[in-house]
């Protein structure tokens, strides 16, 4: 644009070429004719630029080439900028009276895509397209003054000053948006106006950059709202970058907006779209993507859809075990364990087995089972594999794998069938977790403090379980709930129940409104052993009251469901003790209504049908209970105890289902003392004796509530 041919001069609305073009031709004084460049044709055009003032270097360009005032600065601007004096462009840019110019680049947008198309041109006519009204300019011309506010801008954010550069840089986006209400329309492939929408593309991404440098991210979020509000023909890769960079700046920009939770599912919307354009190919992979969803999604606690998205994950992009391991994590955070255990059991499964386990994989899952005491022995395998691959890893991770194998010894001990395998596995428990202890050097974690002291506890070493329940207490400085009601339940089978009922009581002042229910319901235990139904009366009455001032969240409504169930059925059982049977069954009723399925609610109407004699319709009962759970001792030892009644030959029938008990439950007092009542029934007065010294001595350190 700054030479001419052979010294001939030329308009520049009649330049064939792009301006783009034009601009980086060599500005040199070979193609000026001596009379346009005021003398000298063979000196350096750059070495003059660098010693004539501003105005003499546009007069020229003026002259040269035909240009107005403005245009030429456009010029001169342009190559300071390009040269790196961001000072001088912006001097030389400031000369441009946008306000003066505003109305006639809007005027010629607005003609430019409101002129239809020509048909086919008349044949054998040489004639030029009718010129722009007087008042308007060239696309040449006005992608040119564009561009010169861009640059403007950009010099004036190099030399510090980002918020002026925004508001130029606004100034584009302002005078075409004006032009185009309805967004950019695809006017064919005119040079001028693909200049034109280039420029303003860049204006489009710029700006959110200058105002988040200005540090005002109230205008960053409405500049890219701004982007995106019109079809402003971006290629899909480029309105990729601008959504993900909404989408960040409202995820981390810490914008105050009137509803922060609208603004993040603004932002998981908007990532939500990119995941999908991403997994169909639309654009390319970009993995920071997934990673700003998980974040995003984590926040609001939607880890499902978060798997759903997950799965849609092309193959190649994670491995199997990765793709896996990453499912667990959501179900597991949805509160979905089972479905967690079962996807890291494929992870590390027989398909997998040429792949290297990951030991965070087999940490996860130690520690999934080591929650459910129905994968205690995957748990073992697991806690087992990771303790085999991390010999030479930090002891912090050793002791993690001891810790969750002793829980998942412990747990497999309770539910195993056999006396020999329960032994075995009570002492690989309690080798497990000193283990783990001793791991820490004299610094155990609380976690693996407490977990030794439960599992004493299990194992009747009550002395050492209640000196492992106080060093956990003072380890977490009393703020653990569950420790508080470890400890109660530790001094409860000490037969100190008036201690464990103050520890309930000072713990309930710190405890949240879910924690207290536990308390609670534990309190009510202890009252009634203490011979006190009508303190458990009212905490029962109590634990009620807590659970209907809550919060019915989808979360917490099956937990609160569970937890008004319970309180029913020991409301029914305080009245039971009380011998007002009628109210013990309305209150079953209710725990029935919310609950059917619950093998306690069976058998405690069983026990209100027995007391009043119903021994047919009491046993339909308790085999209700045990139809829903087979391994309920409670309902076994009621189931024997209606039997024995009978006596005759269904007394063998009743010792064979106290066996049983007898078999999942070892230290269950109540079947060994209905034991040696069958013993006793039989004339075996020896064994009887025997049964009931079991019976006392287990019921002597027998919590009142389990140590599950």
């Amino acid at each position: 644009m700054l030479c001419a041919c052979s010294g001939e001069q030329f308009r520049f609305d009649d330049q064939p070429g792009s301006p783009e073009s034009l601009a980086t031709r060599d500005f040199s004084a070979s193609g000026l004719s001596s009379s346009r460049t005021r003398g000298g044709g063979g000196s350096d055009w750059d070495s003059k630029l660098e010693e004539s003032q501003v105005d003499e270097a546009e007069s020229t360009l003026k002259e040269a080439l035909s240009l107005n005032y403005e245009e030429a600065r456009a010029l001169l601007g342009r190559l300071e900028y390009q040269r790196g004096n961001f000072d001088a462009a912006l001097q030389v840019f400031k000369g441009i009276d946008v306000k003066i110019l505003t109305p006639r680049i809007i005027k010629s947008i607005l003609h430019t895509t409101t002129t239809p198309p020509s048909s086919k041109p008349p044949p054998r006519s040489r004639a030029s397209p009718p010129p722009p009204p007087p008042t308007s300019m060239s696309m040449h011309s006005v992608s040119l003054l564009l561009e010169a506010i861009l640059l403007k801008a950009r010099s004036l954010d190099q030399l510090g000053s980002s918020k002026e550069a925004a508001e130029e840089c606004k100034l584009i986006l302002d005078m075409v948006e004006s032009a185009l209400p309805s967004g950019m329309p695809r006017v064919g492939t005119s040079g001028g106006f693909d200049k034109l929408q280039e420029v303003f593309h860049k204006a489009l991404e710029l700006l959110p950059l200058l105002w988040t440098k200005a540090g005002d991210f109230r205008e960053t979020v409405a500049s890219y709202r701004r982007a995106l509000s019109r079809p402003w023909n971006l290629d899909p890769q480029r309105l990729a970058v601008t959504q993900k960079s909404l989408a960040l700046v409202l995820l981390y920009g810490s914008v105050v907006e009137a509803s922060p939770k609208e603004s993040m599912e603004e932002a998981i919307v908007l990532l939500m779209l990119l995941v999908k354009k991403m997994v169909v190919g639309g654009i390319r992979w970009d993995a920071e993507l997934m990673d700003h969803l998980a974040y995003a999604l984590s926040v609001v606690g939607e880890f499902e859809v978060l798997a759903s998205y997950l799965e849609k994950i092309l193959p190649g992009v994670y491995t199997r075990g990765e793709r896996w391991y990453l499912l667990s994590l959501c179900y597991s955070a949805a509160g979905i364990d089972e479905t967690a255990i079962n996807l890291l059991k494929l992870a590390l499964g027989p398909s997998e087995s040429k792949q290297i386990p990951q030991t965070s994989w087999l940490l996860f899952g130690a520690k999934l089972c080591s929650e459910d005491p129905k994968h205690s022995r995957d748990g073992i395998s697991f806690a087992q594999k990771l303790l085999d691959l991390a010999n030479n890893q930090s002891e912090h991770l050793l002791s993690q794998a001891h810790r969750f194998l002793g829980v998942c010894y412990g747990n497999a001990a309770r539910s195993s069938k056999l006396d020999s395998e329960r032994v075995l596995l009570q002492k690989k428990s309690l080798y497990s977790l000193n283990n783990a202890a001793a791991m820490a050097k004299g610094d155990p974690e609380p976690d693996v403090v407490y977990n030794l002291s439960v599992e004493n506890a299990f194992q009747r070493n009550l002395q050492a379980a209640l000196d492992g329940a106080v060093e956990y207490s003072s380890m977490v400085g009393g703020v653990s709930t569950r420790g508080w009601k470890h400890l109660a339940a530790v001094l409860s089978a000490e037969r100190r129940l008036k201690d464990a009922e103050s520890i309930l009581d000072f713990t309930m002042e710190e405890a949240g409104d879910i924690e207290k229910l536990d308390l609670l319901k534990l309190k009510a235990v202890l009252q009634m052993a203490q011979e006190q139904p009508k303190q458990a009366l009212k905490t029962c009455s109590n634990v009620l009251a807590v659970i209907r001032g809550q919060d019915k969240s989808e979360q917490s409504e099956t937990m609160l469901k569970k937890y008004e169930t319970e309180a029913w059925q020991d409301l029914a059982s305080v009245y039971g003790k009380l011998g007002s049977w009628s109210d013990a069954e309305t209150c079953l009723e209710k725990a029935r209504s919310i609950c059917f399925y619950s093998p306690r609610g069976w058998n405690e109407t069983g026990l209100c049908l027995e007391a009043k004699s119903l021994h047919e319709e009491a046993l339909i009962s308790f085999f209700m209970s045990l139809s829903i759970d087979p391994d309920h001792v409670p309902s076994i030892v009621s189931v024997a105890d209606v039997m024995m009644k009978s006596g005759g030959d269904t007394l063998a029938t009743a010792k064979s289902f106290l066996m049983n008990a007898l078999r999942l439950d070892p230290r269950s007092h109540d079947a060994w003392m209905k034991l040696g009542h069958v013993a006793k029934m039989q004339g075996l007065s020896q064994q009887a004796a025997e049964f009931y010294q079991a019976a006392y001595e287990l019921e002597l350190s027998a919590p009142v509530q389990s140590f599950n």
